[in-house]
């Protein structure tokens, strides 16, 4: 599997747990420093012994047909480059230009099967940034030198601070009025239960998910005024929603909120999708996976409260 330097070392507890043998790719710029702590590097190695961790860079083609020689299994999780993809990045130029070049290596080096986590929006989606996913995926769908499985996943629980006007958590934001460009029901999907989904299908046979895109993601929707009204009880502070046109929300973030306008714009497209009701799902794999294991899924009340209890107390950076 290739792991971003954002992390999701909670896929990784699960599939170890599952998986006997497996290859974790860090996938890094070629100046980031290793995303996985010394000390968690080692304790990955302490649930199997065989376990390898070896390092790609996203810029460095060879790095990954060295990375995933005698790979049979590649769990691609997507760039977190966001950069790449501000201004229109016209195709092949966002971040499907990371995926590509490692998806080109799984290719020569005979990779057999490629499971890639896109994200839970409409097909074809509004946002800005379901683009690059858009482009793998079709990508993916053109190959005949290995099978492919596409998991568009549920918006994550932890992160409803981004949706909700880049609430910012560790600052201990003391808005009492958050503004928005869009708001409907989303089908939130903790981090915790879909990594236990995920290993759950990189350990079944290969031809069970073979050519399939599917999504993971809880049927309990809520709305963002739904959990900025769990963030006001979390933190026993009034919280409003605001919705404003998209030009209007840009402008707020970057005039008055000081925030870089190529992200702004980029992810304003987002609030397009929601006023589509793309993320509110009706799959019910991820339940069906979980059920199978005797676990219920995460609710979003449960992860706001957590999250919003985390950060009280901080008084600044």
């Amino acid at each position: 599997m290739t792991l971003p330097a954002n992390g999701r070392q909670r896929d990784l507890r699960h599939i170890c747990k599952l998986v006997c043998s497996m290859t974790v790719i860090s996938s890094t710029k070629l100046n980031d420093v290793f995303p996985i702590p010394a000390r968690g590097a080692s304790k990955l190695r302490s649930k199997s012994s065989e376990i390898e961790i070896r390092r790609a860079h996203w810029d460095d083609p060879s790095s990954w047909l060295s990375g995933l020689q005698d790979v049979s299994k590649l769990f691609l999780i997507s760039s977190a480059r966001i950069e790449k993809d501000f201004n229109s990045a016209p195709p092949g130029k966002g971040r499907e230009e990371d995926h590509f070049r490692a998806l080109e290596a799984a290719k020569k080096v005979g990779v057999k099967h490629v499971y890639y986590t896109s994200l839970a929006f409409a097909n074809p989606s509004l946002s800005g940034v379901m683009k690059a996913h858009e482009r793998t995926e079709e990508y993916l769908q053109q190959q005949k030198d290995f099978k492919f499985t596409i998991i568009r996943e549920g918006l994550y629980n932890e992160s409803w601070p981004l949706y909700l006007g880049h609430y910012d958590l560790p600052g201990g934001d003391d808005r009492t009025e958050v503004v928005v460009a869009g708001d409907s029901k989303i089908s939130w999907t903790s981090i915790r239960d879909l990594g236990l989904a995920n290993a759950l299908i990189l350990a079944a046979p290969s031809e069970e998910y073979e050519g399939k895109m599917f999504y993971l993601a809880q049927k309990q929707a809520y709305t963002m005024k739904d959990v900025a009204e769990m963030v006001a009880k979390a933190r026993g502070k009034e919280l409003k929603l605001k919705v404003l046109d998209r030009e209007s929300h840009e402008e707020y973030y970057v005039n008055e909120r000081k925030m870089e306008r190529p992200f702004i714009e980029w992810w304003s497209k987002t609030y397009d999708a929601l006023k589509q009701n793309e993320c509110e799902i009706h799959d019910n794999t991820l339940e069906g996976l979980l059920k199978s294991r005797g676990v219920e899924p995460t609710a979003m009340e449960v992860t706001v409260e957590e999250m919003v209890g985390s950060s009280r107390g901080f008084t600044g950076r």
